[in-house]
């Protein structure tokens, strides 16, 4: 117990409570001994008086400082008790959201009931090869330990997993052995991982039900061995089972279910292959519908029973005992549906009525009379005879439901046998990691045999738990060398002798069993009068004589004796037995055979170990007790558990309700008592919880030192700070590395601390009284101030008295003034109630009175109705109104007939006066049209004057506006003018702006783009790393095989090949060989069948993506064909109009030949007009004439030649020119005489007859062309008409945006069609540089095809000089002629033999030591030489050694990587890759890559082949080795990230530690010397200087930087987001300062422009989040601002995890969490908690010529390179 002088004002301590368990208060007085209460306040700001036991004088515990509250390890907290326990787990659950959490060795597990994404594979990396403690508490973090302990003690591992029913230790479990299968290594062989997993569905469907506290609870306990080989990986697991829950097959209780697979069987009975089973809904069957529940929410039963089907193939059960496994299934449930009738007091019979029991013997294929018979009789053995005896109904009924027991169980094992056969393996394992999955203490209000098999074999894990801690209590004393003094703990062995010992509860239970009239009720007594007052862990209950009560551990628990020893003994009629043992059915005979015969000595496990449930006895091996096979079960479990190294989990349920992240706290202390974590913190109480290095103490308690007390040895001045500090020494240990100190002891130094930092932070006014007050030194000031003091006082109290008096006077009033306002308004609502009241009254009197009157006068209404519809249908009704009708009418009539008659007379008068009208009419007319005639001619002539001179006037007022009107066109012609220019301004200011915006627009499209490249690049290059592997698992896989082809062959460590050529050969493996390969391994005996599985699956995954590539290179193809056609067009058009040229040079040529003759004409007249003289003098006309035609036709000869042979070597394909030569060739002889200078046979030279000939074959091959290109019309046509088709469906797309624009409004409509000009406009422009770049690699083609025809030519006209010389030369016979060779300049080609290549690789590849040619030789220079002797292979168009030397150089440079992959090999062959791939590239003769080339490296471009695909070969191999580069700097700057960026301190002083005092498990590995900052500086120094040394590249070195800055800011940020004690203030402002040093690393590099800087963002914002202000909305605000490079998960988790170190720190509020997850809710972002830290950039190669010629390539003579010639 703390001590006394803790109990100070202020502070903090637990109360017992009946609803919370512990109830945290607050001291209001100082505790002194001997008082009897405590004056607390509670949360609430109540007041309470605890009340002390005066004999005990127990205080409560003390409540832990706020700075340790949500501490991972519940050992750190400095008072160890059962309060801090549960209030810690509970804010890290509730508050936190954190459901794992460390009890020293314990890993406590709280279910959330809630899917958490924080099992993925990047968690699981992430916890991938580090120390338990270094990170947040995690399964994966002890199953990283089980695995880490395995490989560096080589010693077996278990973990075990315990709870009570729906706690979730199934999942964490399955969870554990996914670990294990992602990290030990093999995923090559993931068909044992799988199988692994797979097991789980087999055995949850099997083996799970749901019950009231679970959905999916495990009725059995499982133990799974993985076995692992000396590489550490997976070959194999082994299972056994405990205890499976029987009754349930027969039982269940109310909503609680059957096992899943009864139900997931009925789900399926409407497949045609479940129809012959005759099952039907779950509620037909009695032993599926007791529970009346037969659905779990959000369970589908048809989908889990093809995930258990699923798992049956892939463990190799076939589908034929798939489904005899549902036959029999289907059997159980109809026999439980099976009717027993009594008949009599003693004998019964079966009724099947229903037919249930003919469709089990059909099932089970038994014969139905004998089963029905010995279901209802049983056989009774006596000495002299057998009797068959009929049993009672209750009899009949319980032997039908244990036969059904007996059957599942049966079923269970033997699955449970396949499994394991399934998973065993050939090879003995050299380690196993084991996972037990066993049931928790459990308690109901009913406890039975069940719980207390459950409760025994909990006793047993709590020994061995409590010894297991006390060893490692023991080991870390010894090795702190801390005297050991002896702990005392809880020793259960009592309890385990009272169960397990002679004469204990299960040795008297099994003799009870086999008494004859043995009893439940004669066992208990039996209990009772062995055990009762003899032993303290044995009580009776008060008012039962049918029970008994056992101290466990962890509670007392009252077991009922009813139904002991039925389920000890689970007897089963043996001829039922006999009757299925007779069965026809081969599955259900194999599942009874180990009754009969032992068990094969093969079947065993690999472990050795014999497998649950499995007898290897007699026949009779069913009647042993079940309490005794249970007990040697769990002997044998303990002596596995033993002889390991145990890592332990306690799942708790937090609630009985399932709701998420809510605790119940009396469930989880109850839970926390039965787990051994309460007795683990006691053990750990009970020494020295506690403890510190020297280093911690010193840094968080410097402000308790003196100066004087501050030594350089760090244990020297603590241990002078605590000798001061701490008066009792037992408080307290020093050993070699640590301070050890007691429970309280910490929290006791924080006190001292926090008073310490209290007075300095007083304010500057007290600082100046007190100083004022040390500086005086008057002797009379004390008196002084006791006289004011005393004034002072007396004015107070006066002041205080007339404030009192004044604020009553007040409040008086006040009262009174209330008083008199009351009774004013009770009298204003009593009048105003009593006038509503009269009025009320008045309304109702008023609407009754109405309603009345209305009432009458309906009624009187209603008479009258009904009086005058009875009178309105009776006949003299009628008559009265029809009377005088007659008359009427006839009157009527007559009146009508009268005026008729008057109506005609009037219309004939009417015609007859308008008759006459009409003519007296037309008179008038005429009279008065003679009168207007002669008044129009009178005014005509009278006004003629007068309008001729109006017509005057207005002539002269017209001119005078046309001269106004003439000014203001003017004017308006002006200002049209001006605006049109505004106009023409405004066009111009428009177009501006569209440009404007069609830049950023074109900028987004280019970034976009670049986008889809990279991420198609990432694609490739990770699709290059997949053939990586595979090519290496094939190699491995070759070696494998041909040492297991060995006889006695010993697996060997290395995954290598055995020998050089056998690797390269695998690495250009086509997929013919793949699969010949294959088929030759399907063949062999010791083919492995999980390798086979594995490989199929991968086959059909790249077969996958092989027909995705696929289907995007048809795509691909499709665009290129349209792109060829129209390059085709082009150059056909190009083509087209040299053919003309060429046709008009043709032209032009045989004009000249036909000058040609015309002068030969003249010249043979002139010769034969000079024949008539004797002798043509030399200065004759005749002889001058004949010298200048013979020179002129000479040169006009040679130059005509010239010309003939150009248009030969441009026009004339390779064929041709073959042809060709065969032709001169063959006329040699005739062509060969050399020409004399005999004028008469100038006509028949060969000269002029070889350029006609010429001309002929010339014009044959136009001929031919000519064809070609008709024919290439015809498809040009198609491809215009296809082209015009296209354009008519792009002008109808175009048609349809226009309608679409024109129903827009206008600013839309404009915006639309700016948009789709700018897009039409930009896809124009990337066409046209489509088509001018596809232009220019035609024009270099061609221009090399040129160069290639112009060489050859040459050569061949140089021979045909030397064949026309023999002839000359055999004449000169008798003269002896010497040629002598000149020396040619060097080439920069090298020669060598064929039989020499393999030394050349040898030397320059496989044996070259990277250091000295990299630091003595010019860098790059195995790339130069092999690049020379490939130019050599070019120049001796030798295809063959081109192809040898470039597949050759590829493989070697690989299996050197392989077998010597450290930094320096693999740097120094990236830059020889590199530069190969440059110089191909440099050389190859294109303009793109030759334009920087001198013109000496020009001229040593390869001529004879092409190698662009080639380069491609070169480009992959070169990012293989980028990414292996990679990876070997990750695995060298890995172990340094997390050290020197979070946990090394770079600021001095700044950092703040907490008082913790965590002890961190034993290390997974050997403490290594601690990384700092500058340790990374230093490796970043050396990575670059060695790769700028070995040649690399300057924009790859950027890229390499660029990705290790990247890894740095994933792992330091991953570390931060699973470490709680690294989110703090401090740790933030030492990350932005080591990240300062790595910007100003890569500014002094010059490499601010790589990328690596914006690859540090998220690290740098986390910093800032860790420091940035957190508790109002505004600072939400800034967050979501500056947050951008982080994703939700990630700002969440940090401020989640933020942590006060300081007291000037908070934590952040649950509040605040809420709202920065509502601001940043519409984010769209991946939910990935972690970053990719496997991630790899993708890496590009851009072009960087050599200026080194090849020809001063000079070779050291150190590399013994001397067959090699310099050409």
């Amino acid at each position: 117990m703390a001590a006394p002088e803790l109990y100070s004002k202020f502070a903090r301590v637990w109360i017992p409570d009946t609803t919370e368990v512990w109830r945290s208060a607050e001291l209001t007085k100082d505790y002194k001994p001997g008082d009897t209460v405590l004056h607390l306040q509670l949360e609430d700001e109540s007041e309470f008086e605890y009340k002390l036991d005066p004999k005990s004088g127990v205080l409560p515990p003390l409540c832990n400082p706020d700075i340790l509250v949500g501490e991972n390890d519940l050992t750190a907290l400095s008072y160890l008790h059962e309060p801090a326990v549960l209030h810690n787990l509970r804010v890290r659950f509730t508050d936190s959201k954190l459901i794992y959490t460390y009890c020293g060795i314990i890993l406590v597990a709280i279910n959330p009931y809630e899917s958490l994404s924080i099992y993925g594979s990047d968690i699981i990396n992430a916890y991938s090869g580090q120390n338990m403690g270094d990170i947040d508490p995690h399964i994966f973090a002890v199953s990283e330990e089980a695995y880490k302990q395995m490989a560096r003690d080589e010693k077996n591992q278990s973990i075990i997993v315990s709870g009570e029913s729906g706690a979730g230790k199934t999942v964490s479990a399955k969870y554990a052995m996914r670990y294990f299968a992602t990290v030990s290594g093999s995923s090559d062989e993931a068909s044992v991982e799988e199988k692994v997993l797979a097991s789980s569905p087999i055995m949850e469907a099997i083996g799970n039900a749901k019950t009231t506290r679970n959905d999916n609870s495990s009725r059995f306990g499982k133990y799974i061995e993985i076995g692992f080989d000396r590489k550490h990986h997976i070959i194999g697991a082994n299972m056994r089972t405990y205890l499976l829950e029987k009754s349930r097959v027969v039982f269940q209780a109310c909503e609680e279910r059957n096992y899943h697979i009864f139900y997931q069987l009925c789900a399926c009975a409407h497949l045609p292959e479940f129809e012959p089973l005759k099952l039907g809904s779950t509620d037909d069957f009695p032993y599926t519908n007791q529970g009346r529940s037969p659905i779990i929410e959000g369970v589908n039963d048809l989908k889990e029973m093809e995930a258990t089907r699923k798992a049956f193939s892939l463990l190799g059960i076939t589908e034929a005992h798939q489904m005899g496994l549902f036959q029999i299934l289907s059997a159980i449930l109809h026999l439980g549906n099976v009717e027993v009738k009594e008949r009599g007091s003693s004998s019964c019979c079966t009724s099947d009525e229903s037919g249930h029991l003919a469709v089990f013997c059909d099932l089970t294929e038994v014969s139905y009379e004998s089963m029905a018979h010995w279901l209802c009789h049983k056989k009774l053995k006596t000495a002299t005879e057998t009797l068959n005896k009929p049993v009672t109904q209750l009899e009949a009924i319980n032997g039908r439901d244990a036969l059904a027991k007996h059957i599942y169980a049966k079923l269970f094992s033997w699955i449970v046998g396949q499994v394991n056969k399934s998973l065993s393996t050939s090879s003995k394992p050299h380690s196993f990691i084991g996972v037990l999955d066993i049931y928790g203490f459990e308690t109901f209000e009913v406890n039975s045999f069940e719980q207390f098999c459950i409760n025994y074999a909990n006793e047993k894990l709590q020994q061995q738990f409590n010894m297991h801690v006390f060893k490692l209590e023991q080991e870390e004393y010894m090795k702190e060398q801390i005297p050991w003094t002896l702990i005392d703990f809880y020793d259960n062995q009592p309890c385990i002798n009272l169960i397990e010992a002679k004469m204990g509860l299960l040795d008297l239970l099994d003799e009870e069993c086999t008494m004859p009239k043995g009893s439940d009720e004669s066992w208990a007594q039996k209990l009772y009068n062995t055990h009762l007052k003899k032993s303290s862990h044995f009580e009776k209950p008060r008012m039962s004589n049918r029970a008994f009560i056992i101290l466990h551990f962890a509670d007392k628990v009252e077991y009922q004796c009813d139904g002991f020893l039925e389920k000890n003994k689970d007897t089963v009629n043996e001829e039922q037995i006999n009757v299925l043992k007779a069965s026809k059915f081969a599955l259900l005979v194999e599942l009874f055979q180990d009754e009969e015969t032992p068990a094969a000595p093969g079947n065993t496990a690999p472990s050795g170990r014999a497998k649950v449930g499995r007898s290897t006895q007699s026949f009779r091996e069913h009647k042993k007790s079940v309490g005794l096979q249970f007990r040697n079960s769990l002997h044998l479990l303990m002596d596995t558990l033993n002889a390991t190294t145990p890592h332990y989990v306690r799942c708790i349920k937090p609630n009985d309700v399932k709701a998420p992240f809510m605790m119940d706290p009396h469930r989880a202390v109850q839970q926390l008592r039965a787990c051994g974590v309460l007795e683990t913190i006691r053990i750990s109480a009970a020494g020295f919880p506690s403890r510190w290095t020297y280093q911690e103490f010193f840094s968080r308690y410097r402000v308790l030192m003196r100066q004087k007390e501050i030594l350089s040895d760090r244990k020297l001045t603590c241990q002078s700070v605590l000798e001061r500090l701490v008066q009792n020494k037992d408080k307290y240990q020093f050993g070699k590395t640590k301070i050890f100190f007691r429970a309280g002891q910490v929290a006791y130094l924080e006190k001292l601390r926090a008073d310490k930092l209290q007075i300095h932070k007083r304010t500057p006014g007290s600082m100046l009284v007190q100083d004022t007050e040390k500086n005086s030194g008057r002797s009379d000031l004390p008196e002084v101030h006791t006289h004011v003091g005393s004034q002072k006082t007396v004015l107070r109290q006066k002041a205080a008295a007339v404030l009192i008096q004044r604020l009553l006077r007040g409040y008086t009033a006040r009262l009174e003034y209330k008083r008199l306002v009351f009774e004013h308004k009770a009298l204003l609502i009593q009048r105003w109630v009593r006038g509503f009241l009269a009025r009320w009254r008045f309304r109702r009197i008023k609407r009754a009175v109405v309603y009345l009157q209305c009432c009458v006068r309906r009624m009187l209404a209603r008479r009258e109705l009904k009086k005058l519809k009875i009178e309105a249908r009776s006949v003299e009704h009628y008559k009265k109104l029809n009377f005088g009708m007659e008359n009427k009418i006839m009157q009527l009539q007559r009146k009508l007939d009268e005026q008729h008659k008057e109506n005609r007379e009037l219309s004939e008068h009417v015609r007859q006066i308008e008759s006459h009208g009409a003519a007296e009419l037309e008179k008038l007319h005429l009279q008065l049209k003679t009168l207007r005639e002669a008044d129009k001619e009178s005014r005509h002539r009278g006004d003629l004057v007068t309008s001729l001179q109006e017509e005057l006037e207005l002539v002269r007022q017209e001119l005078e506006k046309n001269k106004e009107m003439v000014t203001e066109l003017n004017e308006k012609n002006t200002l049209l003018k001006s605006e049109k220019d505004e106009m023409n301004r405004l066009i111009q200011e428009q177009e501006q702006q569209i440009k404007e915006k069609s830049e950023p627009t074109h900028e987004e499209v280019t970034e976009h783009l670049q986008a889809q490249l990279n991420e198609e690049r990432f694609r490739y290059q990770n699709l290059l790393t997949e053939h990586l592997k595979l090519e290496e698992r094939y190699a491995d896989l070759r070696s494998e095989k041909e040492e297991l082809s060995k006889p006695g062959h010993n697996r060997a460590d290395s995954g290598y090949s055995s020998s050089q050529s056998e690797s390269v050969h695998s690495s250009v493996l086509t997929g013919s060989e793949v699969s010949s390969l294959e088929k030759e391994d399907a063949g062999q005996t010791a083919a492995d069948v999980s390798l086979l599985l594995k490989l199929q699956r991968r086959v059909a995954e790249l077969e996958k993506e092989k027909m995705d590539l696929r289907g995007e290179m048809d795509t691909k193809e499709e665009q290129q064909q349209l792109e060829q056609t129209k390059e085709l067009e082009d150059c056909r058009k190009v083509l087209g109009a040299e053919r003309d040229y060429e046709a008009l040079k043709r032209q032009e040529l045989e004009s000249d030949n036909k000058k040609l003759k015309k002068d030969l004409q003249e010249l043979r007249q002139s010769l034969s007009k000079g024949s008539g003289s004797k002798v043509a003098s030399p200065g004759g006309q005749a002889y001058k004439v004949l010298l200048e035609q013979l020179n002129s036709t000479t040169e006009e000869l040679e130059m005509r030649k010239e010309e003939v042979l150009i248009l030969r070597s441009q026009l004339v394909n390779h064929e041709a020119f073959k042809h060709k030569e065969t032709g001169t060739e063959g006329d040699s002889g005739d062509s060969s005489r050399s020409p004399t200078l005999d004028l008469r046979e100038l006509n028949e030279d060969g000269e002029l007859w070889m350029a006609y000939e010429s001309l002929k074959e010339t014009n044959r091959i136009l001929e031919s062309q000519l064809q070609t290109q008709g024919q290439s019309h015809e498809k040009e046509v198609e491809g215009l008409r296809a082209e015009l088709q296209k354009l008519r469906a792009e002008l109808d797309q175009q048609q349809q945006m226009l309608s679409d624009s024109l129903e827009l409004p206008q600013d839309a409509r404009i915006q639309a069609s700016l948009q789709h000009e700018i897009s039409r406009l930009t896809q124009q422009n990337m066409d046209v540089l489509e088509q001018m770049g596809k232009q220019d690699k035609m024009i270099r083609k061609l221009k090399k095809h040129l160069k290639i025809y112009m060489k050859k030519f040459g050569e061949a006209e140089g021979g045909h000089i030397e064949q026309s010389s023999p002839e000359n030369m055999a004449g000169e016979s008798s003269r002896t002629v010497s040629i002598v060779r000149k020396e040619r300049d060097f080439q920069g080609m090298l020669e060598y033999r064929r039989e020499d290549e393999s030394k050349l690789f040898k030397i320059l590849i496989t044996e070259l030591k990277p250091r000295g040619v990299a630091v003595n030789l010019v860098p790059g220079l195995p790339a130069f030489i092999l690049f020379m002797c490939l130019r050599h292979a070019d120049y001796a168009n030798d295809d063959q050694r081109v192809s040898n030397l470039l597949n050759s150089s590829i493989n070697t440079i690989k299996n050197v990587l392989k077998k010597r992959g450290d930094f320096e090999t693999i740097s120094f062959w990236l830059a020889n890759t590199c530069r190969f791939l440059h110089c191909l590239r440099q050389y190859s003769g294109e303009e793109a890559y030759t334009k920087h080339n001198t013109p000496q490296q020009s001229k040593h471009c390869l001529t004879n082949f092409d190698l662009s695909e080639y380069r491609q070969v070169l480009s992959d191999l070169a990012i293989q080795i980028y990414q292996q580069l990679i990876r070997v700097i990750e695995n060298i700057l890995h172990p340094m990230i997390a050290p020197a960026m979070l946990e090394q301190e770079t600021i001095q002083g700044v950092m703040g530690v907490k008082p913790t005092g965590m002890r961190k498990r034993t290390s997974s590995v050997h403490e290594e010397n601690s990384h700092s900052l500058e340790s990374i500086l230093k490796q970043l120094d050396v990575l670059y200087y060695t790769l700028l040394q070995h040649g690399n590249d300057t924009d790859l070195v950027r890229q390499v930087i660029k990705q290790q800055f990247y890894v740095i800011c994933s792992v330091t940020l991953n570390n931060l987001l699973l470490r709680k004690d690294m989110c703090s203030w401090s740790k933030g402002l030492q990350i932005r300062y080591n990240v300062c040093q790595l910007e100003e690393w890569l500014l002094d590099k010059e490499l601010q422009g790589s990328g690596a800087r914006e690859s540090l963002e998220p690290l740098i914002q986390a910093a800032q989040l860790l420091q940035i202000k957190k508790k109002s909305q505004d600072d939400a605000g800034a967050i979501c601002t500056m947050c951008t490079a982080l994703t939700t998960e990630q700002i969440v988790k940090i401020l989640s995890l933020y942590t006060p170190v300081n007291e000037f720190e908070e934590r952040v509020s649950i509040l605040f969490i809420k709202s920065v997850q509502t601001l940043l809710k519409d984010r769209k972002e991946s939910s990935q908690l972690l970053m990719d830290t496997k991630i790899i950039f993708p890496v590009t190669f851009p072009f960087n010529p050599s200026p080194v010629a090849l020809e001063t390539v000079q070779i050291p003579s150190s590399l013994n390179l001397n067959f090699l010639t310099r050409v």
